[in-house]
This record gives structure tokens, C-alpha cells and sequence, in this order.
């Protein structure tokens, strides 16, 4: 397995407030990451670092291969598929679907002067299918559901066809339906051989699935633990990560967690 991102000591902070604290982490290319921890553990700034949209103030991060600051970065970012509400405002409403997961392959929002090729266009209609939003390729993006918009930012992500793909919380507002639809499209990207490392942020055990290897929790800015998933996302592992005793079952191939008495 190849390293795909290397975090070593990386800090973050902003005046007097660190909102990262020496994390060291490594990411490898068969790995499936989930990172969780309470509001302001850190987990989406580490994720803007990741996806090169943050620089650290302390520490080195590598990834690729290349060095964070010392590489050009419109080259590396297709590298990189990164899916966020943070791109919701970079995306123009009156966009239609086709064109937000096609504009992909450049990582840039909004079509522009771009050229693409027939390959593109047909790896836009794929994902979309493979994504549920095919049947909306002529929609506006800002006329999409939450759910729907998920879907299209996930292919979107994938368009650049990425060797590290960074997921942040896109189970987010999403109904139970819509939940379990989405669980069941990253279980399928997770078991995947061809797919690229993955890295999923997530509040909730329940939004885990099944495929994911590995386990990140975070806590103020510091690591709480890392490691393979069985044993990082367990009673101990939580209740030290979310501060409040927490009772983790497991039903079938998901992870259901509540308060313990």
C-alpha cells in the first residue's frame, strides 16, 4: 500500500485558539478512514488541509508524495476529490448537475472556458447514474434537495477519477431514507478495489459503513485514538472522544451507539 496523505505534528492555530494540535496521522491507499469527534474536535479544519484548501501553521503534511506549499496546486487538487457543504457557495446556483459533476475533472466550480473531451462526458453520465442524480442533469443545483445535492457533490468528487477521495459529513441533514441510500453508495465505493483511499467525517456511528477499515477520533484538536476501526470506534474509544459514557453495538454489518447507563 502506498501513502496517500502523511500528517506529521500538524498544528493549527488561529490567535490564541489551536484548533489543531500535533496531529500525526497517515493515510494509506486501500484504507477507508472515518473520522469522528464532538463539534470543534478539529475534524473539518484536518479535512481543508487535506483536500489543500488550509495550510497548517505548524508541522508538515504530505500528500501524494508532495510535500503541502511546495508544489503547484492546480495540479495536485484533481488528485483530490474533496466533498463538502464548504462548496455549496463556491457552486453557482443556476448550474446545471451535469456540468457541477463534470467540472469536476478540473476541480473548479462553474463552467467556464474549459475543454473537455467525450471520456469526460462520459464518466459524467456514469457517476451521475452511479449517484442516483442522472435523472437531474438538466436541473439547477440550487433547486436540488439536500440529499440529492449530497449525491452530486460525491460524484462531483469523483469525477477527476482521485487517488484520495475526503468525504465531510455528507450524511448531514439527510432523512432516514435518504441516509440509508447514501450508507449503502459509500459501502459500494468502499468495497471497491479500483475505488481511491476514502476518508469520511461523520458525527454518528450509524453513518459508518460497512468496508470502512480504520478510525480517526479526535477531541479539542488532539488524536484521542487511531487505528484499525474495531478497535478505535468502542465503548472506551467514544466516551473518551465525546466526553459522555457511550454503549456501541454492533447489529449485523453497522454500529448502532447510545448514552450507557
Amino acid at each position: 500500500m502506498s501513502e496517500v496523505l502523511a500528517c506529521a505534528d500538524v498544528t493549527v492555530r488561529r490567535g490564541e485558539r489551536l484548533l489543531l494540535d500535533a496531529i500525526t496521522w497517515t493515510v494509506h491507499s486501500a484504507e477507508r478512514w472515518v473520522v469522528m469527534g464532538p463539534n470543534g474536535a478539529g475534524k473539518t479544519t484536518l479535512m481543508q488541509i487535506a483536500a489543500t484548501r488550509m495550510f497548517p501553521t505548524g508541522g508538515e503534511v504530505r500528500i501524494l508524495g508532495e510535500e503541502l506549499g511546495a508544489f503547484d496546486l492546480a495540479e495536485l487538487r484533481p488528485l483530490v476529490g474533496w466533498s463538502s457543504s464548504a462548496l455549496v457557495t463556491d457552486i453557482p446556483a443556476g448550474e446545471s448537475v451535469a456540468n457541477v459533476v463534470l467540472t469536476g475533472a478540473w476541480a473548479v466550480t462553474g463552467r467556464w472556458r474549459e475543454r473537455y473531451e467525450a471520456i469526460d462526458e462520459e464518466r459524467t453520465t456514469r457517476l451521475m447514474a452511479e449517484w442516483g442524480v442522472d435523472g437531474l442533469a438538466h436541473r439547477t443545483f440550487g433547486t436540488l434537495s439536500e440529499g440529492e445535492r449530497k449525491r452530486t457533490l460525491i460524484a462531483r468528487a469523483l469525477m477527476s477519477n482521485p487517488e484520495l477521495l475526503l468525504l465531510d459529513e455528507p450524511g448531514a441533514g439527510l432523512d432516514l431514507g435518504g441516509r440509508e441510500d447514501l450508507v449503502e453508495r459509500l459501502r459500494r465505493l468502499a468495497v471497491d478495489t479500483q475505488a481511491p483511499a476514502q476518508v469520511l467525517v461523520t458525527h454518528h456511528v450509524e453513518e459508518i459503513p460497512p468496508g470502512f477499515t480504520h478510525a480517526l477520533l479526535l477531541r479539542e484538536g488532539r488524536v484521542v485514538a487511531q487505528g484499525r476501526l474495531e478497535s478505535v470506534i468502542d465503548d472506551a474509544g467514544l466516551t473518551e472522544a465525546f466526553g459522555t459514557p457511550i454503549h456501541v453495538t454492533r447489529i449485523g454489518e453497522r454500529l448502532v451507539a447510545q448514552r450507557s447507563s
